[in-house]
């Protein structure tokens, strides 16, 4: 078994981290990578989802959680079958599909700069008119402002619900949820990372930020 410590360390490394002690395994195995909040638990679990591993979390003590991942014999040979750049998280679509697709990236919960009230209202037309294209786009990233946007007080959460319901992948930082204390307010989509918002942004085959 291998061991890591990511305790104090801030989205995405404990993902990385865990990623590189997977490969030194070098085949089947267990890993267990110890943080010190709950949102690198759901970001580690995720991961593991994706892959196919055995995935258990456990609360330690206050503020230390351990993450224990088991891969298989088929699982570590699907690893060294990838491409060497692997490293890149898994998505539930497919490279191609990302890379025809449009990402709209929203790092706030206003558009535009001035009047605040205003950059709220435009945001929300935003939104709507975004939910009402022909062709909707394959992914929705919130960060930091943007963040609120997801959560259940939101004022365009009914827009975003629809586009789910139509295939439109919604992720929401969740460092920036956590910084915010909206981690048990998000109200449509899943919690992400850096690490899957930089994938997501740069095999985008356009990006859109209002």
């Amino acid at each position: 078994m291998i061991k890591v410590n990511a305790l104090g360390d801030a989205c995405p490394i404990p993902v990385v981290k865990t990623k590189n002690a997977i490969k030194e395994l070098k085949g089947p195995g267990l890993v267990e990578t110890l943080v010190d909040n709950e949102i690198a638990v759901q970001n580690l679990t995720k991961m593991a989802d994706q892959k196919g591993y055995t995935v258990k979390s456990e609360k330690i003590s206050e503020g230390q959680y351990r993450v224990l991942m088991e891969i298989g014999k088929e699982e570590a040979a699907g690893d060294e079958a990838a491409e060497p750049d692997s490293a890149v998280m898994d998505s539930v679509m497919t490279d191609a599909a990302v890379r025809n697709g449009t990402v709209v990236v929203i790092s706030s919960d206003k558009m535009g700069r001035g009047d605040d009230e205003l950059g709220r209202a435009l945001m929300k037309g935003f939104i709507f008119a975004l939910s009402q294209q022909d062709q909707l786009p394959s992914t929705i990233l919130f960060y930091n402002g943007g963040a609120r946007m997801t959560t259940r007080d939101s004022v365009v959460l009914q827009d975003l619900l629809s586009m789910e319901e139509e295939g439109v992948e919604i992720l929401t930082c969740g460092t920036c949820l956590n910084h915010y204390g909206l981690t048990d307010s998000l109200a449509v989509g899943q919690v992400t990372n850096m690490y899957t918002i930089v994938e997501k942004m740069t095999l985008a085959g356009h990006i859109v930020k209002p």
